[in-house]
């Protein structure tokens, strides 16, 4: 698989965690990456940990809930680059919140940065890619909604199934541009939200995976980058589950195991 070198990189929500770790994997493979985020202070951290490495990496200050935000990103992107090449729609939140105690102002904030933030990136970065018949764009989405369940996260559930929703529509409208979309759905991986969890939490969701240990955010960048490949160019539409199998049995492991 040919590198990256020279590929023009957008990331969202790219300051930590799987967002990080997706811009982490494409500048190590030679993409100009980047980094946009809400917390301006943390993306500049995080850039220059990354060029200490010496790696070609950008932050932008971005709020995917603002349009003018994201357009703005876009265009300072273009002008600084030439174009884009690879959008990582990576930007989300994750709120615990019983079913009960969800309320429209909740839903909606959720939904406004998991799904229309997601839209606002691909429509800011779709015409630059379509101008040149060549665009990769990858959306995160999650195990939790689309294929599984937990008591605590229906709005976060809601929203990665409606980003899927989304994608495929706008694969089908994009299909004979050359620009492709696609969604790589993680299990638990090993991020600071994901440290900030009860230790229960995390004992229980690190039982129910067969590979017994949650992902690294590079994991995920590695799938990203797949999918943001040259030779991914007849591949659209589609999901890419990164969960070391923990969607796969029909049984709590240990009750498997017993048996």
């Amino acid at each position: 698989m040919q590198r990256l070198t020279d590929q023009v990189a957008v990331v969202t929500g790219a300051a930590r965690g799987i967002g990080l770790g997706i811009a982490s994997v494409l500048a190590a493979e030679g993409a100009r990456v980047v980094i946009c985020d809400l917390d301006a202070e943390l993306a500049d951290t995080s850039t220059t940990r990354l060029r200490e490495q010496g790696l070609d990496v950008l932050a932008v200050a971005t709020d995917v809930t603002d349009r003018a935000s994201v357009d703005a990103m876009a265009a300072l992107v273009v002008s600084e680059h030439g174009r884009i090449d690879i959008l990582a729609a990576n930007a989300g939140i994750y709120p615990v919140a019983d079913l009960a105690a969800i309320d429209e102002a909740m839903w909606d904030h959720v939904m406004d940065v998991n799904v229309t933030g997601a839209v606002r990136a691909v429509q800011a970065c779709m015409p630059t890619m379509v101008s040149r018949r060549y665009g990769r764009i990858v959306l995160t989405s999650s195990i939790t909604g689309p294929v599984t369940g937990q008591p605590g996260f229906a709005h976060y559930g809601a929203s990665k199934a409606a980003m899927l929703g989304f994608m495929r529509s706008a694969a089908v409208e994009l299909a004979t541009s050359g620009v492709t979309i696609n969604a790589v759905l993680p299990g638990n991986v090993s991020t600071p939200g994901f440290a900030d969890t009860s230790e229960e939490h995390q004992r229980r969701m690190v039982s129910s995976i067969p590979m017994g240990y949650c992902a690294d955010p590079e994991d995920v960048g590695w799938a990203v980058r797949f999918l943001a490949s040259p030779e991914a160019r007849y591949i659209t539409g589609q999901t890419l589950i990164v969960d070391g199998g923990q969607v796969l049995p029909e049984a709590p492991l240990q009750a498997a195991v017993d048996t």
